[in-house]
């Protein structure tokens, strides 16, 4: 977890990815999300029903494709962020529930120094939950305020 934490910003409640299973440099990532009955939008997300929105099973491959990314370029302690920039072909197929392991594996479509694609999916067993295709920036951290 202590990997997780230095190269992501993403603390808790949305911290979303838990283990890093393996990754492979410049190639691809297997990682994690415990999908746990506290998590705070299953309170709405639906009453009798829990399910974990397909905008957060996105956010977490994106998150583990920011970790790739940032051990890909050597990036880890500079600070840099990964931001999101497109969203495509993102497929909804079966539902993620409380109580699931939810494997993410995200792979380059293509890197450069400051845009990446990634191809993600995120699968429960042998079920694809989603998958989808998207960009993301590296940028520059904040600057201080004076």
């Amino acid at each position: 977890m202590g990997q997780i934490l230095k190269a992501l910003p993403h603390r808790y409640p949305l911290l979303l990815v838990d283990r890093v299973q393996s990754l492979t440099i410049g190639e691809e990532i297997h990682a994690i999300k415990a999908v746990s009955f506290n998590e705070q939008f299953f309170q709405g997300h639906f009453p009798g029903r829990p399910i974990m929105p397909g905008v957060l099973q996105i956010e977490a491959m994106a998150q583990a494709a920011a970790i790739l990314a940032i051990e890909t370029l050597d990036l880890a302690g500079s600070g840099k962020l990964v931001y999101f920039m497109a969203i495509e072909e993102a497929k909804f197929r079966n539902p993620v529930e409380p109580g699931c392991l939810l494997d993410l594996h995200v792979g380059f479509v293509q890197k450069r120094a400051r845009v990446c694609k990634f191809w993600g999916r995120a699968m429960v067993g042998d079920k694809i939950a989603s998958e989808v295709k998207f960009t993301a920036m590296i940028a520059d951290p904040p600057a201080e305020a004076a």
